[in-house]
């Protein structure tokens, strides 16, 4: 297993305070702010450990009320909402000096069988076929690269160019992008899920700056993450290629909504995800 991605996993390992109180610790960050995908992974790991191993969560809607700071810890404190037959909701508040950051609601599922069909992947280059998304950042001499080149537990490859350094030239609001950990995993499908969270914040509103012909080192943009949902279909493991299908459909206000179709390998559709952020460019 990778040395980032140790880090990431690290990270994500709470210390239980009581049946319903959790703590945990931040990665370090360029901007001193901690990272969405951290905390929404922490918070869906804190719901889970009060839920039993049968039940896997299935959806998770959240909403960031604050930016964290990475030199305080966070507390999760959960509420238990529902313990049905064959589905159990969790709502978890992440908590820095007494203030939500996060507050999200996680539902789980009994694993049951039902009515079935997916939608079907587009096709798109294989992700070997791509260049790693290390060896685009390397060069850069920019403090988002320097942390991602440390800290990235995942291995990101983008079918359209990358928007790290520069804009695409072609305004289009559709992105693909493959992503898979730098490193087996535990067979912990909960875990596997959380890092699926963690991971898809780096790139969910990366459709509405390509739409505008933006990039990440574009002067004075300023993106923060508003709210998030997440839908689970099937089991998927993050150690494994996944397909990003993104668009976003609106950006008015300030705000941009990117959405993403995560598919396996094979074609089958795992996940489904939705996140609205503020974008704001000069």
């Amino acid at each position: 297993m990778s040395e980032r991605l140790d880090r990431v996993l690290e990270t994500l390992r709470l210390e239980q305070v009581d049946p319903d109180t959790f703590t945990g610790h931040n990665m370090p960050m360029p901007h001193g702010r901690v990272f969405g995908g951290q905390v929404l992974a922490q918070a869906l790991l804190a719901a889970a450990a009060t839920v039993p191993h049968d039940r896997v969560p299935h959806s998770v809607h959240g909403y960031f009320l604050r930016p964290g700071d990475i030199t305080t810890p966070i507390t999760f404190a959960i509420e238990r909402l529902r313990d049905g037959r064959s589905f159990t909701a969790r709502r978890t508040h992440a908590l820095q000096d007494g203030q939500p950051l996060l507050s999200m609601i996680t539902s789980f599922q009994l694993d049951q069988d039902g009515l079935e069909h997916t939608s079907t992947a587009p096709d798109v280059p294989d992700p070997e076929s791509l260049p790693m998304s290390l060896d685009v950042l390397a060069p850069l001499d920019h403090p988002m690269a320097t942390f991602w080149g440390r800290y990235g537990a995942f291995d990101v490859r983008h079918v359209e160019q990358e928007l790290y350094l520069s804009p695409d030239p072609t305004r289009t609001d559709l992105q693909h992008v493959w992503m898979r950990s730098r490193g087996p995993l535990p067979d912990d499908p909960v875990l596997h899920r959380a890092l699926l969270a963690f991971a898809c914040d780096q790139v969910m509103l990366e459709p509405v700056l390509r739409r505008h012909g933006a990039s990440w080192a574009s002067r004075d943009l300023s993106v923060a993450s508003l709210d998030h949902a997440m839908w689970w279909h099937r089991p998927a493991r993050a150690d494994e290629w996944l397909l990003y299908v993104q668009s976003s459909p609106s950006a008015q206000g300030g705000r941009g909504l990117g959405s993403a179709s995560v598919y396996d390998r094979a074609g089958a559709l795992v996940a489904t995800i939705a996140q609205e952020g503020m974008v704001r460019l000069p």
